[in-house]
């Protein structure tokens, strides 16, 4: 199964960007402009992307010991599976590493996605260390 793993420096403290990270239902703010908007409703976190894409996602878990969200897209366009993790880790006093690991089927959406996680990692970066 492809995956893609996309990992950043960010300089603030592990503390700053978890707190901001697992508050799922602003990921429009933390991600923003790659994400224009967001909500949450039960475990279903609905997303609009600056290309005018709305995808539907299921929040799988929270966990708060290992500052890491999992998530999954529920009917996705041109994707049978879609399964993603973002963490992040300590790496330093003012300073932690943001893991994002997506895996996927088929294969061929990867060239749609891969730029999503790119700007996305990117967008976060800049949002946190603007804070």
């Amino acid at each position: 199964m492809p995956s893609i793993k996309k990992q950043v420096a960010v300089n603030v403290a592990a503390e700053k960007a978890w707190a901001a990270l697992r508050r799922v239902e602003d990921a429009h703010k933390l991600f923003a402009p790659v994400l224009v908007d967001g909500r949450l409703d039960a475990d279903i976190r609905t997303v609009t992307f600056a290309n005018g894409m709305v995808l539907r996602e299921r929040v799988l878990d929270i966990d708060d010991e290992k500052r890491r969200v999992a998530y999954a897209a529920i009917d996705a366009p041109g994707m049978a599976y879609h399964h993603a993790s973002m963490q992040v880790l300590e790496d330093g006093p003012n300073r932690c590493q943001f893991v994002w690991i997506t895996d996927f089927y088929p294969a061929e959406v990867g060239a749609t996605i891969a730029p999503l996680i790119e700007h996305g990692a990117s967008a976060l970066k800049t949002n946190l260390e603007a804070q």
